[in-house]
């Protein structure tokens, strides 16, 4: 039986808010309410006070919510607007600062917390998600599910990729085979880009037919417990590389591996999307690689921490994140790699296979 970090988790958000002054935190992002409660549904508040930990929600999940949130919050359904039923609780509680997740809740969301308590209402960002970025051994558990499961699904469609199939039709066949070997859903539309569509780093799959000799980018997930995994693979269709894109490919999988095997807890994320990215500027190819390196990556497909030359923040130990570098070149066509990469204190492990070599379909 897994263990159940919900108590522990909610315990490190209550020392948080105590530490920035905050009384309690209406949590509105559903991600991390599903982090701190399980509850799975799409639509949701929660309270989190030092003396109550509520969620609120209507009447669609008035059987689901309690049955997934057990004892890790007291539940309060709603027939009618479960913003009424929020500014009873919110009256029922001691609060002279409450908290609002401004990354999320909109602005007239916002105006309308305002008006339902008594209490200060002060912006706050990122409270759950620097806890999130922080990964159990659960959670390791299940991105590497996904991960293999993902794996499972791409190794079923290749042998019949080929000449003449549309991206589309592609992209179908491979959602196809990783629903049926258990991904809850897409993290996120699958790319399938080729020839000079792969130049795109974030294609939309189109009706184009492969042609020979040309590069094809796939980049697709999977999602296991409701974590997500995020894999890129580029390959050559009908033919053999060239040597352009032989020498464009070993560029990027260099990259990579240099990332991945130095990456380390402690250096910010400037550094290590450094370690990729300084390999391919020497080589005259910085200007072709215009993304960070990578993202955490969990119960949600992008979250922190990132990996780009603007982010100052250290890497927390028992991160997960994707390191992917790429190079694009328009009209040409491009090449990105992408593996699952968790940060441990014994150095970075990869959750994906890391199978990176060049495959060439015929």
């Amino acid at each position: 039986m897994p263990a159940d970090r919900r108590p522990e988790r909610q315990a490190a958000l209550r020392r948080s808010l105590e530490g920035e002054g905050l009384d309690a935190l209406l949590v509105s992002h559903l991600a991390n309410i599903r982090y701190l409660t399980g509850f799975t549904g799409s639509a949701a508040l929660l309270l989190i006070h030092a003396e109550a930990t509520v969620l609120v929600t209507d009447f669609r999940y008035a059987v689901q919510a309690p049955a997934e949130a057990g004892a890790a919050a007291a539940v309060e359904v709603d027939q009618k607007s479960v913003w009424d039923r929020l500014g009873r609780v919110l009256e029922s509680l001691p609060i002279g600062i409450l908290g609002i997740e401004a990354q999320s809740l909109t602005v007239r969301d916002a105006e309308r917390v305002g008006a339902l308590t008594k209490a200060r209402v002060a912006p706050t960002s990122d409270q759950v998600e620097r806890l999130r970025a922080v990964k159990s051994p659960e959670e390791v558990a299940a991105i590497r599910a996904a991960a293999e499961l993902a794996q499972e699904a791409l190794a079923e469609v290749l042998p019949a990729v080929r000449v003449g199939r549309s991206e589309l039709e592609i992209g179908a066949a491979l959602e196809l085979a990783l629903r049926r070997r258990g991904s809850e859903w897409h993290p996120f539309p699958t790319i399938v880009a080729s020839g000079p569509r792969s130049a795109l780093p974030h294609a939309r799959s189109s009706p184009r037919a492969v042609e020979g000799g040309e590069w094809l980018l796939i980049d697709f997930g999977a999602q296991v417990d409701g974590y997500c995994a995020d894999l890129t693979r580029t390959l050559v269709v009908g033919g053999r590389a060239d040597e352009r894109q032989r020498a464009m490919y070993e560029l990027v999988r260099s990259a990579q591996q240099r990332a991945v095997e130095r990456l380390r807890p402690g250096m910010t994320g400037r550094e290590g999307d450094a370690l990729a990215r300084d390999l391919i500027a020497a080589r005259g190819f910085g200007d072709a690689f215009g993304h960070s390196l990578g993202h955490g990556i969990g119960l949600e497909v992008h979250e922190a921490p990132r990996l780009a030359p603007t982010a100052e923040a250290p890497l927390p130990a028992h991160a997960v994140v994707t390191v992917e570098p790429g190079v694009y070149f328009p009209g040409w066509g491009g090449v990105r790699l992408e593996d699952d990469v968790h940060l441990g204190p014994d150095g970075p492990e990869r959750l994906s296979d890391g199978r990176t070599e060049l495959v060439e379909l015929s």
